[in-house]
């Protein structure tokens, strides 16, 4: 089978993309993201043809493998995404648990205070991909996908993110002169 014929491709697409899109389907359960999928899979075999193999498999269970993994990959960055959303609200509106210790105390509260402070100063997109990357634990690459963007420009909204909040950070913790 020749899948870099426009031909053979048009027919192959014709004869599996419904099994592409419902297998992408049952695990993000969004069609949008289900056709974003398909499209992925298609696009791979148009690309690089050569990688499916014929004595290792069917070709309709190769492209859903293919699905059902992108798919999968969807879902974690989602989970990643949802888990960093949710650390994000409860660090900005929860108020930390009473310690035995008052001065203990205070002083946790002032640190998180100065760094929501700094956090809210950010640009929103460095903000975000300090969000993904360390409350929600995506790597770099996690956060390019996610956002939309190339991976040097999330490691530099990374990055320069974590400066701003160092420099608001230890510009709290100078004392004043009076």
């Amino acid at each position: 089978m020749n899948l870099s014929d426009a031909t053979t491709f048009a027919a192959m697409y014709e004869q599996h993309r419904r099994g592409v899109y419902g297998a992408a389907y049952r695990i993000v359960q969004n069609a949008a993201l289900a056709q974003d999928v398909t499209q992925d899979v298609f696009l791979r075999v148009w690309r690089n043809p050569e990688k499916f193999d014929q004595r290792r498999g069917e070709l309709g269970s190769y492209l859903r493998l293919m699905a059902r993994s992108r798919a999968l990959d969807l879902w974690r960055e989602s989970q990643a995404a949802g888990r960093a959303t949710d650390r994000l609200k409860i660090s900005v509106t929860h108020e930390p648990q009473k310690d035995e210790r008052p001065d203990v105390e205070a002083e946790r509260g002032e640190s998180r205070h100065v760094v929501r402070e700094a956090l809210r100063d950010l640009p929103a997109a460095q903000r975000e991909a300090l969000v993904l990357a360390y409350w929600g634990g995506m790597t770099a690459d996690e956060v390019a996908r996610h956002v939309g963007v190339p991976l040097g420009t999330a490691k530099s909204r990374i990055r320069l993110g974590l400066t701003k909040l160092r420099e608001g950070f230890e510009a709290a913790a100078t004392p004043v002169a009076v």
